[in-house]
């Protein structure tokens, strides 16, 4: 059986306590640092005038090119770390300089109200006992 599908998120929810330790994700940010001796790099998105930072684990993707200051997309799991809190253990992590992240955050938003509504129609499905 295949994992669920990795949800996105924005980074200020990953620290929030939204996001399930081991989950899969999908979240962005702007890249600013990266240590490659500790396989660690650090997302920031600006959201309500506040800068979030996400801690990457870049172990898998390793060696890549990486742009300070570029946007990067991380697909990855969630984990719990003692030292920094959430952090996210990449398994894809694009470079997507260029792209419009009000755009992005539009599109997100859409296809959660998608999924919500698709919930809502097939909850309100009454299956036959007797389908065949």
């Amino acid at each position: 059986m295949l994992p669920a599908a990795a949800v996105f998120h924005f980074p200020w929810e990953i620290n929030s306590g939204v996001v399930q330790d081991g989950a899969s994700v999908r979240t962005f940010g702007r890249l600013v640092s990266y240590q490659p001796e500790e396989s660690r790099a650090t997302l920031s998105a600006q959201h309500a005038s506040k800068e979030h930072n996400v801690i990457i684990r870049t172990m898998f993707v390793e060696p890549f090119n990486p742009i300070i200051g570029a946007q990067y997309i991380v697909l990855g799991e969630t984990e719990n770390a003692e030292e920094v809190g959430v952090m996210v253990l990449a398994r894809v992590l694009n470079c997507v300089d260029g792209v419009n992240i009000a755009l992005l955050q539009k599109a997100i938003n859409e296809q959660r109200s998608f999924f919500k509504e698709r919930e809502c129609k097939q909850g309100d499905v009454a299956w036959p006992e007797s389908a065949t």
